[in-house]
C-alpha cells in the first residue's frame, strides 16, 4: 500500500501524490485507505459542489461508506441508520492502491477521485473527467447526527412517499385546507406539489391529483428542527405551516393562520437502490426516474407569528 508523508513540500508532493494533506496532518505519515475508512460515514455536502459535471452515484448519495474495499451509500432520508446498519447498501467497491481514489459502481461503472483532506473530518473528491469537487464531512455511526439530515434535505425526505396522507387534524378555526386529505412532493420539480380531497384509504394510484401549486421550504432563524413549508396553488390561495419532522415517516404541519394543526403520514416509500430506478411501482418509476440532488439555497427568515 502507498504511503503518503503529509509534509507538503512545493513541487514534490504535488507531483507525486494525488492526496493532499493540510496543516493538522503534517507530522503523521498516514494512507489514503486509513483516510477514507477513518470515519464510519462521510456525508455528502452536495450544496457545496463545485464544478457543473455529474458522478450520477454521488449526486444521489446522502452518505457514503469505505469498509474494506467495498462502497456503501444512503440513497434514501427515510429509514436512514437503520438501512445496513446505518451504512446503506453495498453499491460497489473501491480501492486506494495507487495513492487515488478508484471507485467501482456496479452501475455507474469506474470513477477516479483526487483526495484532499481539509480538516481532521472533511475531504474534497475531484474528479477531473468531469472537472467537478464534491465535499465529504466525515462521522461515526454513533456520533451522526440522522435527525438533522432531515431538516438538512427535507426537500428530498418529502419526495420519498408516493403520497402524504392526513392522519390527525387538531384545533385551528375551520379552514379550506381540512378539506385537503393527501399531498404529493415529486422530483420532476424542487418546487413542485399536488394535492387531493380523495377518501381516506383511496390507493394512491387512483387518485385525483386536483390541485397543483409550487411550495417553498425556508429555514427558520434560531431553530435547527423547524421550516417553514408555503404551498402556492395555481387557482391564487396561498397555505403557510411550520413543518416539522415527527420521524421516518410522519410529518406535521402548523397553519400560520388558523393555528391547525395537522399530521401526514408518508404512503408507499419509494427505496432508492443503485441506480436511477427506485423499487417501487411502475407509477412511481415514472415519476422518480432521474431523482438527483440540486444544490439548495434557501432564504432564512425568523420565525412567525400565526397570522390570525
Amino acid at each position: 500500500m502507498k504511503f503518503l508523508k503529509l509534509l507538503i513540500i512545493a513541487g514534490v508532493l504535488l507531483s507525486s501524490c494525488s492526496t493532499v494533506f493540510e496543516d493538522d496532518f503534517r507530522e503523521q505519515e498516514i494512507s489514503l485507505e486509513q483516510v477514507v475508512s477513518k470515519y464510519d460515514l462521510w456525508y455528502v455536502d452536495y450544496h457545496k459542489t463545485i464544478g457543473n459535471g455529474d458522478i450520477p452515484f454521488l449526486s444521489r448519495a446522502f452518505t457514503l461508506s469505505f469498509l474494506n474495499g467495498i462502497l456503501y451509500a444512503n440513497n434514501n432520508i427515510a429509514d436512514i441508520g437503520f438501512t445496513g446498519n446505518g451504512f446503506g447498501i453495498d453499491v460497489g467497491s473501491y480501492n486506494t492502491f495507487s495513492g487515488v481514489l478508484e471507485t467501482i459502481h456496479d452501475l455507474d461503472g469506474s470513477n477516479d477521485f483526487e483526495v484532499t483532506v481539509t480538516s481532521s473530518n472533511e475531504i474534497r473528491l475531484y474528479n477531473y473527467r468531469q472537472n467537478v469537487t464534491y465535499f465529504l464531512i466525515g462521522y461515526q455511526t454513533n456520533t451522526f447526527d440522522y435527525d438533522q439530515l432531515f431538516y438538512e434535505n427535507i426537500e428530498y425526505f418529502l419526495q420519498e412517499y408516493d403520497a402524504w396522507e392526513k392522519i390527525l387534524t387538531a384545533g385551528g378555526v375551520v379552514n379550506p385546507f381540512d378539506d385537503e386529505n393527501y399531498l404529493r412532493f415529486t422530483p420532476e420539480s424542487i418546487t413542485t406539489f399536488y394535492s387531493s380531497q380523495d377518501n381516506f384509504g383511496t390507493q394512491v394510484d387512483y387518485m385525483n391529483w386536483s390541485y397543483v401549486g409550487g411550495y417553498e421550504i425556508y429555514d427558520v432563524l434560531g431553530f435547527q428542527n423547524l421550516k417553514i413549508l408555503t404551498l402556492n396553488y395555481d387557482g391564487g390561495d396561498v397555505e403557510e405551516f411550520e413543518l416539522s419532522v415527527v420521524n421516518d415517516g410522519k410529518i406535521r404541519l402548523y397553519n400560520l393562520a388558523s393555528e391547525a394543526t395537522y399530521d401526514f403520514e408518508g404512503r408507499g416509500y419509494i427505496q432508492y437502490l443503485k441506480g436511477d430506478t427506485p423499487k417501487k411501482s411502475r407509477e412511481a418509476t415514472v415519476r422518480n426516474s432521474d431523482r438527483k440532488r440540486t444544490k439548495v439555497r434557501r432564504q432564512t427568515i425568523k420565525r412567525r407569528e400565526s397570522l390570525k
